[in-house]
């Protein structure tokens, strides 16, 4: 996502003296990645960001596998995972490996009193059912059903939710996660190819700037472990900022699909990227139009990748039987396709209105715990001709 933005007020030139409005100097803050090589934002504060009063407990929310070294295609209900009162409690982690987590959270409180920094890794929030405010110490976006929400590992935040009816699929990434790069030129603006472009993303636009000193509770994620930290003054006290590392909000339903005579491999739906998964979105789109095209997708094996499909809303046309918020593990090494008689209820069809989000991961996945509960037990037989 390398786009330049600002918010607030900045000084002329960087690393200079920034005189406060009653006096004084603000306290400028590099806030970057990868190093001094990677996007970066400069942010000044009222206060030093580095006052801390007190670190109170810390505890593990490591998942921990109960499957591994998988080759069982599993069904997992999504909705059957429990409401939970806090945001953080409700986050539940069903599949991961090394490069990554996938939690599924339905948290009921309407916002919390500690904000939240996971510098374990990025994080996209897809907000399946719910409305509200991202709120940043960059800025807040306004989400609503349907939006990804891209926030940068370290980026302190909090979720403001407008009721207590909230569905979220969430991907916590060890690895940047960053815009395809094909879909990128030389300087890093989105071609002309893309299935959608800069004026699609959604930057932080309102600036909240707390001139409070007091006890601040920030909830700190490093290496699966919960830090509760004491700041002595309002984390969101930031007057101004530029720079290339910021959140942002991206809707599933401002995704161009791409469509051709026959049908599309998979990757035509990519959305975002790192170096060891890639997330999908598949969006109502025209079908095929060779006279002659199967729709459906063809039968593959995942000898690389094991897939993961979240299943939004419509009729997913390759499934039997699958209902919102359901997810499928593909895992590499066996072949899958569409279920017995979707090939042929797909044939002669114009057009879907399915809407689902995928992860494709370059190493294999570990089932949880709580993956196991939801899950129907006898997927892996969905193909068997009756």
């Amino acid at each position: 996502m390398p786009f330049y933005h600002k918010l607030g007020r900045i000084p002329q030139k960087r690393h200079t003296t920034f005189a406060k409005e009653k006096g004084g100097l603000h306290y400028e803050e590099l806030f970057g990645t990868i190093g001094f090589d990677g996007m970066s934002s400069l942010l000044y504060h009222l206060y030093r960001p580095t006052q801390v009063k007190d670190i109170k407990t810390t505890y593990s929310v490591e998942p921990v596998a109960t499957i591994n070294k998988n080759l069982k295609s599993y069904l997992l209900k999504g909705f059957a995972i429990p409401q939970i009162n806090d945001h953080l409690q409700s986050r539940l982690s069903i599949l991961f490996n090394n490069d990554l987590n996938i939690l599924l959270s339905a948290p009921k409180n309407l916002e919390e009193d500690y904000f939240y920094k996971n510098t374990d890794g990025d994080e996209v929030i897809f907000v399946h059912k719910g409305t509200g405010v991202l709120r940043t110490f960059l800025g807040n976006i306004n989400f609503r059903e349907g939006d990804y929400l891209v926030i940068p590992r370290g980026m302190i935040y909090t979720l403001k939710f407008n009721s207590s009816e909230n569905r979220l699929f969430i991907v916590e990434s060890y690895t940047p996660v960053y815009t395809p790069k094909r879909y990128r030129n030389y300087f890093g603006q989105l071609l002309e190819h893309s299935p959608y472009c800069e004026r699609d993303l959604r930057k932080p636009e309102i600036l909240e700037t707390h001139d409070k000193k007091g006890n601040f509770l920030i909830k700190i994620k490093k290496e699966q472990m919960i830090h509760e930290y004491v700041y002595a003054s309002h984390p969101f006290d930031v007057v101004g900022w530029d720079g290339y590392n910021f959140p942002y909000a991206f809707s599933i339903h401002d995704f161009e699909p791409i469509t051709g005579r026959v049908h599309q491999p998979p990757p035509v739906h990519q959305t975002f990227e790192t170096n060891r998964f890639v997330i999908c979105s598949f969006c109502p789109r025209m079908y095929d139009y060779h006279p002659e095209s199967i729709p459906a997708p063809y039968n593959h094996s995942n000898i690389d990748s094991d897939e993961v499909l979240y299943y939004v809303d419509g009729d997913f046309m390759s499934r039997n039987h699958v209902q919102e918020g359901f997810i499928s593990l593909h895992p590499a090494g066996i072949p899958h396709g569409p279920h017995p008689g979707a090939m042929e209820r797909s044939i002669g069809k114009k057009q879907t209105n399915e809407l689902a989000v995928m992860v494709d991961t370059f190493a294999p996945l570990k089932l949880t715990q709580q993956a196991v509960d939801i899950s129907d037990g006898k997927y892996h037989k969905s193909w068997l001709e009756k």
